[in-house]
């Protein structure tokens, strides 16, 4: 496969190395942002042609997956890094020196309170899931440091998320942060047994919130 930082002209005509839009008119900025992405959008990231990424997918060399019911591939995250890196194409867009939070909560205000909050430290890159599935598909390649978890989600309760996390080897390390409004303290000790490492009651100040987190991710 040809390298990404050559000038030599890319089989689409365009040069590799260039500054684009991606896929849709999305820039390679906000292309970098995403968790999975399509084989034009890989192709972008990666300067090259979309044949020369469907080619790798199919060969093995790119491993991904295909939408149920369709033959549209998709490539995560972290896969692509490592093709990345395998065929020596930067990945400067993907480095980052912020520490990793994934805030899960059903509640689309919760969440974005949760990404004011956290959001406002430039140590910190945040990213949210509504549920339990959600949660485990972002993890997967976001790799986050930290999960500031809600006990009570719509398709899963917060102990069967932490039990899930601490049986995955991938997410080894991970802290979690369990919040809650309505556990007592019986439920509670079962969530740190479970395997949360700490739990924050609603409502709680900003100060609290922010204490937490960072405690956790210093630990």
């Amino acid at each position: 496969m040809a390298r990404a930082h050559k000038q030599s002209p890319a089989p689409d005509g365009r040069r590799r190395g260039k500054k684009t839009r991606g896929a849709g008119g999305v820039s390679d900025a906000s292309l970098f942002a995403k968790q999975v992405f399509t084989t034009g959008e890989a192709a972008e990231l990666c300067k090259v042609s979309q044949q020369t990424i469907i080619r790798c997918f199919d060969a093995g060399r790119l491993n991904g997956f295909r939408v149920p019911g369709s033959r549209f591939r998709r490539i995560p995250r972290e896969e692509l890094i490592r093709f990345m890196r395998a065929n020596d194409i930067p990945t400067d867009g993907f480095v980052t020196d912020k520490r990793r939070v994934l805030v899960v909560d059903d509640d689309p205000a919760i969440l974005e309170l949760y990404t004011d909050i956290l959001g406002s430290d430039p140590k910190l890159e945040i990213r949210t899931a509504a549920t339990g599935y959600d949660a485990g598909l972002v993890s997967s390649g976001f790799k986050p440091e930290l999960m500031v978890l809600d006990y009570l989600l719509p398709d899963i309760n917060g102990n069967v998320v932490c039990q899930a996390i601490r049986s995955n080897p991938q997410l080894k390390g991970m802290r979690i942060l369990l919040v809650s409004g309505v556990v007592n303290q019986v439920e509670i000790d079962e969530l740190l047994a479970a395997g949360a490492d700490d739990f924050l009651k609603k409502p709680f100040d900003v100060d609290t919130l922010l204490k937490r987190v960072l405690g956790l991710l210093a630990a």
